[in-house]
């Protein structure tokens, strides 16, 4: 037995010795620029062998722990590649004159501060809020009240269900320009003008696409919330003589609390990022007047100002400032609404 613990010992440290040498031959390879065709291979060997040789180390204290490790790291190491490096890397070029390719200098806040000069992300900023506000009302109480009529019993709710789900398998973008033809279009015998032309009944126009566009997935949360609310709690109320509405605001709705932070949170968070109907749609045009200064991005929110300031102006740093805005911004309002969400639950 201690020969065979030795022995396995003896080629565990093998190959954690061979798993780390291979790892920093790559990494030393792609350093320096070589163009070597083996980089690759070798760094996934690398990997691979340090792994076999944590495996097989016979420390059975802590070998579940290994496994665990094992099984979690090409999670955790594409989340940390996808998300964390990128992220460190954009706060970084963002206080720097990155083109998108290089960066020649450190500018500090520089970028930052021309981003709270300008009237135009201003108002991106301030329509965004808007346009969530909004649509957190309005996708949710939709969702609700298409989610109870489904769950009422009524003959062919399995139709209904798929009927207003359908919207979201549609793409942003073709559902932009299906419904720019409806409001320039169709409705512009109703109404004589496009809705698109102003910029108040074009941001109504983009509040409307959403909500149809977004109402049936949140539908189906609500839908798998109410349908687990405990069907003797119901007949037990029936018994006592509650009529429907106060089953669904006393019995129902308390007792889906946590649906609604879910819902809410996907809301929240979507309506922050709206961007391809945004662009299809309006194309973020539109006059107004801000700040004492004539603006012509009426409706452009604040994913597509960042978009429009990299690509369009080809100002990446200054895109990339405001895309480390839009996070901050982002986290804060998630993390209040999560929390007062959570609160609200424990009242109910």
């Amino acid at each position: 037995m201690k020969t065979k613990t030795a022995g396995n010992k003896g080629l565990s440290l093998v190959l954690l010795i061979a798993g780390a040498a291979a790892c920093v031959g790559a990494l030393a390879l792609d350093f320096m620029g070589s163009k070597a065709s083996f980089r690759g291979p070798l760094l996934v060997i690398g990997i691979v062998a340090v792994f076999a040789g944590l495996y097989l180390f016979p420390t059975l204290e802590h070998h579940r722990k290994i496994v665990y490790i094992i099984f979690l790291f090409p999670l955790l190491f594409t989340f940390v590649v996808t998300v964390i490096i990128p992220l460190v890397l954009g706060i970084f070029y963002s206080m720097t004159d990155w083109t998108g390719i290089q960066f020649t200098q450190f500018v500090g806040l520089s970028n930052y501060t021309a981003m709270f000069k300008d009237p135009a992300f201003l108002w991106s900023v301030l329509i965004t809020f808007l346009f969530v506000a909004i649509n957190m009302v309005l996708v949710n109480v939709v969702a609700f009240l298409l989610a109870l009529l489904c769950t009422s019993g009524i003959k062919g709710d399995s139709f209904f269900r798929a009927a207003y789900f359908l919207p979201n398998l549609i793409g942003g973008i073709v559902l932009g320009y299906i419904w720019q033809f409806v409001f320039n279009q169709v409705l512009i015998n109703v109404t004589q003008i496009s809705w698109l032309v102003q910029t108040k009944t074009a941001l109504m126009a983009i509040v409307i696409v959403y909500v149809w566009q977004y109402a049936g997935y949140i539908m189906l949360i609500y839908i798998t919330g109410l349908t687990q609310v405990p069907k003797d709690v119901l007949e037990a109320a029936s018994i006592d003589g509650a009529n429907a509405s106060q089953t669904l605001f006393q019995i129902k709705m308390p007792m889906i609390a946590s649906t609604f932070t879910i819902c809410t949170f996907l809301t929240l968070t979507s309506a922050f990022k709206q961007f391809d109907v945004n662009l299809a749609l309006t194309g973020g045009t539109g006059s107004v007047q801000f700040l004492g200064n004539y603006l012509t991005n009426g409706t452009q929110m604040l994913a597509l100002n960042i978009y429009n300031t990299a690509v369009s102006k080809n100002n990446y740093s200054l895109g990339q400032a405001k895309a480390v805005l839009f996070f901050i911004i982002l986290a804060c309002v998630s993390l209040v609404q999560v929390r007062v969400s959570n609160k609200r639950e424990v009242e109910l």
